[in-house]
């Protein structure tokens, strides 16, 4: 009888590091059995975040940059490993996406399968995200589908929001329905800004934001951007919201205080996802996972933007860590792969049907 135990490695546009679940998807539902965090070491994290726009010999300093990621993984999944009650049936890994244009045609997550399965002795399923966008979908999010499958309930319409580098939002109807699509920056800018005027990662729990005030000019500067208003399907990503993004806005209304700037970027943040929400449904519930689930400022300001009555807590309170729901999604889609079931929702994505993701590396 096949292992039903896999393990998900997910490193996200944070870019802080590999996080990693072991997970059993034997029929007594999804279960989370173990979990590990990889720190990425500095120089590979500069070189991944340099990675995000085109530079000098980009294919070699991409390839290397790949070795040094797989090397990674192998780290997080041989700690998984030793974990396990037995043989793990697979890994899947969703890559270190470093350009997002499905617009053109493509997405790309950087990372060497082959170097994976070789370094653990297990067999790998990576790239989940191509084939969506083969079949003209964004090839984002695909976790809606995941969070269906283990947050759903018959009867409540819940909101899931995954506050990674970039929100995005699965509104789970408790009919069978879901649809959702990426909201905007999430963490991205908020890291950003702390890390240009502190040399901090994360502003953790907001602690930084709670010491300036929102300026309101300067939050209407950043909610007039274009991508807010396209309709789904959409998806996004470093590819428009990056430095020069933020300093242009910054340029149109100069003077903010970098604690006020850090306020308002948390704002953009919770107002986007408050609007998204609202756009798609009357969320009875929502639930919050990834890195922004430990930003207790932010929170407030989502149930504030919400307009209150609405409760909104981690995703903790249905049985996942935050920091886990990745990961364990990743897990999941590389179960359906090898079960050859679809993991895509065309709803969400946009693509032509539902489709088989991912590619195998045996070990």
């Amino acid at each position: 009888m096949a292992s039903t135990l896999y393990i998900g490695l997910m490193s996200g546009t944070s870019l802080d590091g590999v996080d990693g679940v072991l997970a059993d998807f034997s029929g007594r539902g999804i279960r989370t059995l173990d979990a590990a965090f990889t720190p990425f070491p500095a120089d590979l994290r500069a070189e991944l975040m340099a990675l995000q726009a085109a530079g000098a010999n980009e294919l070699e300093r991409e390839a290397l940059a790949a070795n040094a990621l797989a090397r990674c993984y192998a780290e997080c999944v041989k700690t998984l490993a030793a974990a396990a009650p037995g043989p793990v049936r697979a890994v899947a890994v969703h890559g270190q996406t470093i350009r997002h244009r499905p617009e053109l045609g493509f997405t790309r997550q950087t990372n060497n399968p082959a170097l994976l399965a070789e370094l653990a002795g297990i067999d790998v399923i990576a790239d989940f995200r191509s084939r969506d966008v083969a079949a003209g979908g964004q090839g984002a999010p695909l976790v809606p589908a995941f969070h269906e499958a283990r947050f759903g309930k018959r009867g409540q319409v819940r909101v899931v929001v995954n506050i990674g580098g970039i929100g995005n939002i699965s509104v789970l109807h408790g009919d069978g329905r879901v649809n959702g699509y990426d909201t905007g920056p999430g963490n991205v800018l908020m890291d950003l800004w702390i890390a240009r005027h502190r040399g901090l990662p994360y502003d953790q729990d907001g602690a930084w934001a709670a010491t300036g005030t929102v300026d309101t000019a300067l939050l209407d500067l950043l909610l007039d951007e274009p991508y807010f208003r396209q309709p789904p399907p959409k998806s996004t990503g470093r590819d428009l919201f990056h430095a020069r993004w933020l300093d242009a806005k910054l340029a149109q209304r100069p003077g903010v205080a970098p604690a006020d700037v850090q306020a308002t970027l948390t704002r953009l943040t919770a107002v986007t996802i408050a609007r998204a929400i609202q756009d798609e449904a009357a969320a009875q519930a929502v639930y919050v996972c990834g890195g922004g689930a430990y930003n207790g400022v932010l929170l407030r300001d989502i149930a504030t933007a919400l307009g209150g009555g609405i409760p909104v807590a981690s995703t903790e309170t249905l049985g996942v860590a935050p920091n886990r729901v990745e990961a364990l999604a990743f897990a999941w889609l590389g179960y359906r792969f090898l079960r050859r079931q679809p993991g895509n929702l065309p709803a969400v994505t946009g693509a032509a049907g539902p489709r088989i993701l991912g590619a195998l590396y045996p070990a």
